[in-house]
């Protein structure tokens, strides 16, 4: 049972697209359906065991991939730190859950749903089925985007084109601050020193530094993708009005 548990790569290898990972995703858009069909159905106190069964396990997520490093023995600044996309959107859909910011909320909703789905699809993974990591990389991503997906369909928070804006605008001073980061800590948060090591999109996107542009272009466009069905939905209702 050790061995799930272990840092060995080549006891449990990841394959891109491999059975338990396309089970993975199907897992997750089942959820994801879910909560959709259940989105009107919640009571107040539904909603609030329901928050606290999210921040539960964003919480174990964290906590137990961090255990799992110092375990090893293999805890490092340079990696563990709460920078990387997904983890700063971990940390920041557990504090929209706890604040309801509004402003946390237009953020995390355009940064997670884009970083949290992309990550699933191409993960940075070195650990396949049934390793301790696989099940702990597609249960945290999949978790921040119900969270998103909560406050979206369950709290009824709106999305806005100045939504988008905002969280194009905070994408990027986050990114010039994990880039210092890097730089003082020979670091690679957010991809923005080199590309991943494991297969992912970003290796269509040219050298460095020139796949940062392409990620800044890419970004917006996935944004305006995930903005496109409120603009849709709005446009809709003002016709019909």
């Amino acid at each position: 049972m050790r061995n799930v548990f272990n840092f060995n790569y080549d006891d449990y290898q990841f394959q891109l697209f491999s059975l338990s990972h396309l089970l993975m995703i199907a897992i997750s858009i089942f959820t994801i359906v879910i909560l959709y069909i259940s989105k009107d159905k919640f009571s107040l106190a539904a909603k609030r065991y329901f928050q606290y069964f999210l921040l539960i396990l964003l919480f174990l997520s964290e906590a137990s991939f961090q255990y799992w490093y110092i375990l090893n023995d293999k805890w490092d600044v340079a990696i563990n730190l709460p920078f990387q996309l997904c983890s700063l959107s971990l940390y920041l859909c557990m504090f929209m859950l706890i604040t309801k910011s509004y402003r946390i909320f237009e953020l995390t909703f355009f940064v997670s749903m884009t970083g949290a789905f992309v990550a699933m699809i191409t993960p940075e993974l070195f650990f396949g089925f049934p390793h301790f990591r696989f099940f702990q990389f597609f249960m945290a991503h999949l978790v921040i985007i119900i969270t998103c997906l909560y406050m979206l369909w369950i709290e009824k928070y709106q999305i806005t084109f100045h939504s988008l804006i905002r969280a194009f605008i905070g994408l990027n001073i986050l990114a010039i601050g994990v880039f210092i980061l890097n730089k003082v800590l020979d670091s690679n948060y957010m991809f923005l020193i080199h590309k991943p090591v494991n297969p992912s999109l970003i290796d269509l996107l040219g050298p460095y530094p020139w796949y940062i542009l392409s990620l800044e272009l890419i970004s917006f466009i996935l944004f305006l993708i995930l903005y496109s069905p409120f603009y849709f939905k709005n446009k809709s209702k003002r016709f019909n009005n």
